[in-house]
């Protein structure tokens, strides 16, 4: 015979201060209080209060934390918690302490250094791995979920101190049963990282991360974004009309191999494109493993601690003191037993 007994237990989420403000939600560090003294250091998302009677953004909101929490990557951002107290919902994440790549590029133009090239592509081939993985991923009974995440872009690249690589935000993601979509009808992204595809509203697929790995791969390179235009409807001309460059004149480190993974990742025609993350992240490693050393983890977070001071930016957030509280409740399920 089988039982089902439940837990109660009351967490309390103490902010500590804001991390990110973004057009629908706000990044918090906070602390998560448990029993005898547990405290747990996470990121908290919450709803802009604007946004919080719109029915169909809390639905997607909900939808996100549901699809990410079963996405368990070391390239991907870990969601632990949905909750919600009064009319605010939150999500309850993993905290890295470290920078995005608009941070981290940022405070390369102030220190005048230069991004090692082989930095450059060794996270994009970590990107590429949480792509992948999240391209694969399928439901309880085996079905593809058919995840695009439609906004990989800086913002939403983590580089953590000590080296990690994470790919976060699937607030505009599109997966079978989880987000509502208008693909089609509205267009979704940041304009100067979309695909073409999502540029010209037409339904995406997984190749269409990899063209927006690729103009992140394209921007550490050179420093800049080549689809960035003075506003949004220009970025996305850009993006469906400018003729990529000859890389290797615009950067004489970029030899031929790079310059062509380049220019099949952001090739206009879908079909000519890299068929999967899988193929784009193997392309990738070898062209910086093949001669049987490379970067690792370890070198990109001792790069990024030097370049840092090893401190976090903290300076340019503003910190804040609240509290939420909440009763969670879990059920499990034992093993059936004879």
């Amino acid at each position: 015979m089988s039982s089902l007994f439940t837990i109660q237990a009351e967490f309390r989420y103490e902010i500590v201060r804001k991390i990110f403000e973004g057009g629908m939600g706000i990044v918090y560090e906070a602390e998560q209080h448990g029993t005898r003294d547990f405290v747990k250091r996470v990121a908290i998302k919450v709803i802009r209060q604007s946004y919080a009677n719109q029915k169909t953004f809390i639905e997607n909101f909900i939808g996100e934390a549901k699809l990410v929490a079963d996405l368990i990557h070391t390239n991907i951002v870990q969601t632990y918690h949905l909750g919600s107290t009064g009319q605010v919902y939150f999500i309850a994440m993993e905290l890295i302490r470290g920078a995005n790549l608009e941070q981290f590029m940022q405070q390369l133009t102030d220190k005048h250094r230069p991004l090692p090239l082989e930095l450059a592509v060794f996270i994009v081939s970590r990107i590429a791995r949480g792509l992948a993985y999240a391209h694969a991923k399928t439901d309880k009974d085996g079905k593809l979920l058919g995840i695009v995440h439609r906004d990989v872009s800086f913002k939403n690249i983590m580089i953590a101190f000590e080296g990690d690589v994470k790919l976060t935000d699937f607030g505009i993601a599109k997966a079978r049963g989880f987000l509502q979509d208008n693909e089609g009808e509205v267009v979704a992204g940041k304009a100067d990282y979309m695909s073409p595809e999502q540029a010209s509203f037409k339904i995406t697929d997984k190749r269409s991360d990899i063209f927006s790995a690729g103009i992140v791969l394209a921007h550490l390179l050179l420093g800049y974004n080549i689809f960035k235009g003075a506003t949004p409807e220009e970025s996305r001309d850009r993006v469906m009309t400018l003729a990529l460059p000859d890389f290797q004149k615009l950067d004489p480190r970029i030899d031929v191999r790079l310059n062509e993974i380049l220019h099949r990742a952001l090739v206009r025609d879908i079909n000519q494109r890299y068929p999967d993350a899988d193929e784009l992240l193997y392309e990738l490693e070898h062209y910086i493993y093949h001669t049987g050393y490379g970067p690792t983890n370890e070198t990109l977070g001792r790069f990024i601690r030097e370049l840092f001071g090893q401190t976090s930016p903290q300076s340019i957030y503003e910190s804040r003191g609240s509290t939420i509280i909440l009763e969670r409740t879990t059920s499990i399920a034992p093993q059936r037993q004879s």
